[in-house]
């Protein structure tokens, strides 16, 4: 767990940070900005020493960022967009220390199969994503070591991948923004020289690292709605207090009347999490918001003048930096958040996370390499028996739609526009994803879907029809949008009205036991194998729960095909726990809805519309002229 650099390490903290209100007006803002900007720019070219040049760099260009941030946030529209509970992990289980025990102790190491005969790519598997750190919510982070192949050979680890080096690498994989936690074994080899022999290749069998997590001794919940405001909440040495209310943000304060151990302070602890439900009781994603309160806006801010007043960023002055940050650090007993939510709010849930009394944990890894093809060859299910219960705490809610209906559906669409593209401007039909939609397929036709564009007419309505020719638009009821060129219309047009075709699935839900499962379903230890030829992959779903009701989380599926010509085919399910009982879910119709739409287009940018006014094609009335 690396400490906070005191300088760089501002930019991650200062990321969704506000600096302050405006009374200007948004033009005005934005003006400012550029002049701010400009002046930093003109202070950095003037810094001859690298290192401070770039401390101010990035702590300048940070807080600017903020104020872009905040105006931002305050002028974007409201509009409605549903999450999930992010804290939902901790309630399965009793205390913080189990939720890290599982964590930890659900890990494998998945060989990917790879096109390469000279990289394999060694993917870690958390029970909890390491790619969305919602799912697991404390601080933590993962040092690799080495690799132990099956020869003995144990190849260290390297931040840095040599392109010519004559010995085995592993290094951290390249698709670093999709895949930031795997590896990759890299196997030498010369241009001229044929592809090692894969019988031959020695193969990874161990990965060896370090696992660090801070867990905290306790989780608080406050629920708060608008007539909490200004009130306190306890609960043992925490005190929430709920500053503000409103359409769509909350702005909380928390006090820790303990201290962290020192070994925290300099660390990037957010103990505060805070979401919020509307009306419906679902929960809003969050659009942006304040870390910071405006004592350390200020703090910051001088730092920065201080920082450009040097020549040079000596040790003596980096080390005065890091003592003047490790005593503010200290002194802030406070945690303050103003948070921005992507609907209206109803109710806020604030969840404080307590480290006072904990400390950064280190768990030595060894972890088995295994290898789950995606497809494979051959009849033999693998085992994967995790110890750890895991639960999909978000499947309840989502199966809720299986048997949404036609007026569910249509309520739930909401229409985008993008007409950046003259020669592809889109009307996208979209709608949160649901169950149902997921047992549509993909294989969708349609034989009619009338669309027509028309011209601005009297009293902001449709004027009359424009006449263009077959290729001008186009429908794609798999994405659920109309794609039009502009520069084939002869002139403007201000509405867009017709049907959009969608699809709802008819869906039978049943229940079974494991004890007593129909042919073409067998249960070997947490894998459910599934026969394809009885239980089609397109029409048929499977929820496993255990002996307490609750749905088990899918670790992976793979499947299996006797030879390479042979119809056997079955696909085999693992889970984190033991299936006591299924929920299937079998898709028994499909069912066309007509949506009927008329539609306002918005228009190109000032620059786009003279490009489009010089290539509209003349009409017929122009040529008489």
């Amino acid at each position: 767990m690396a400490s906070r650099f005191p300088l760089t390490g501002l930019a991650l903290a200062f990321s969704l940070l506000l600096s302050g209100c405006f009374d200007k007006t948004e033009e005005q803002q934005l003006t400012a900005l550029k002049v701010k900007a400009d002046q930093l720019e003109k202070k950095v070219e003037a810094i001859q020493d690298p290192q401070l040049k770039e401390a101010v760099t990035t702590l300048g260009a940070s807080l600017l960022m903020i104020q872009r941030i905040a105006l931002e946030m305050q002028t974007k529209p409201v509009e409605t967009e549903y999450g999930e509970d992010v804290m939902a992990l901790l309630k399965d289980y009793p205390d913080s220390q189990a939720v890290t025990d599982t964590y930890i102790n659900g890990l494998f190491i998945q060989r990917r199969t790879s096109d390469s005969d000279f990289l394999t790519t060694l993917e870690p598997i958390f029970p909890f994503s390491f790619r969305s750190p919602d799912e697991f919510p404390f601080p933590h982070n993962v040092d690799w070591k080495s690799v132990t192949l099956d020869n003995q050979k144990v190849v260290p680890f390297s931040k840095d991948r040599e392109e010519e080096a004559t010995e085995l690498q592993l290094v951290p994989a390249t698709d670093s923004e999709t895949a930031t936690n795997d590896l990759e074994l890299i196997y030498p080899y010369k241009d001229d020289a044929l592809p090692p022999i894969q019988k031959n290749k020695p193969n990874p069998v161990t990965l060896i690292g370090e696992l660090q997590v801070v867990t905290p001794r306790k989780v608080s919940s406050f629920e708060l709605t608008k007539k909490d405001v200004g009130a306190k909440r306890a609960d043992d040495n925490i005190t929430v207090t709920l500053l503000s209310l409103d359409k769509n943000f909350a702005e909380v304060e928390i006090e820790n009347s303990a201290d962290l151990p020192d070994e925290l302070v300099d660390e990037e602890l957010n103990p505060l999490v805070v979401q919020a439900q509307d009306k419906t009781g679902q929960f809003l994603t969050r659009a942006g918001g304040i870390t910071q309160n405006p004592s350390q806006v200020t703090f910051y801010e001088k730092k920065l003048d201080t920082l450009m007043e040097q020549k040079q960023l000596t040790p003596e002055f980096q080390a005065q930096l890091n003592a003047e940050m490790h005593t503010f650090h200290r002194q802030q007993k406070t945690h303050y958040a103003k948070v921005y939510f992507n609907g209206m709010v109803d109710k806020v849930d604030v969840s404080v996370l307590d480290y006072s009394q904990t400390k950064i944990s280190k768990t030595e890894l060894s972890v088995p390499i295994r290898q789950f093809d995606e497809h494979t060859f051959g009849l033999e299910v693998q085992p994967l028996l995790l110890p750890v219960v895991v639960h999909d705490n978000q499947a309840a809610d989502f199966l809720k739609t299986y048997d949404m209906n036609e007026e569910q559906l249509k309520k739930s669409i909401v229409i985008h526009q993008d007409v950046e593209n003259l020669e592809d401007a889109k009307i996208e039909f979209s709608h949160p994803q649901t169950f149902n939609e997921e047992l549509v397929g993909s294989s969708l036709s349609i034989d009619d879907s009338p669309i027509a564009f028309y011209a601005q007419g009297a009293d902001d309505k449709p004027g009359s029809k424009i006449d263009l020719p077959l290729d001008s638009y186009e429908l794609d009821v798999a994405q659920g949008d109309i794609s039009y060129d502009l520069t084939q219309f002869p002139q403007l047009p201000a509405y867009a009205k017709g049907m959009m075709p969608l699809f709802l699935a008819n869906i039978e839900k049943s229940f079974m036991d494991v004890a007593e499962l129909p042919k073409g379903l067998s249960l070997k230890g947490n894998a459910l194998v599934i026969d394809q030829a009885a239980f089609p992959t397109d029409t048929w779903r499977f929820y496993a729960k255990d002996n307490a009701g609750k749905y088990l989380k899918e670790i992976l599926a793979v499947s299996h095909q006797a030879s390479q010509y042979s119809e056997n085919v079955f696909d085999v399910h693992y889970f984190y726990g033991q299936p006591t009982s299924l929920e299937a879910y079998q898709r028994t119709d499909l069912k066309r809805v007509d949506y009927n739409f008329q539609v306002k287009l918005d228009k190109p940018n000032a620059a786009s519309l003279e490009q489009l006014n010089q290539n509209t094609p003349a009409t017929p009335d122009d040529d008489d002229e």
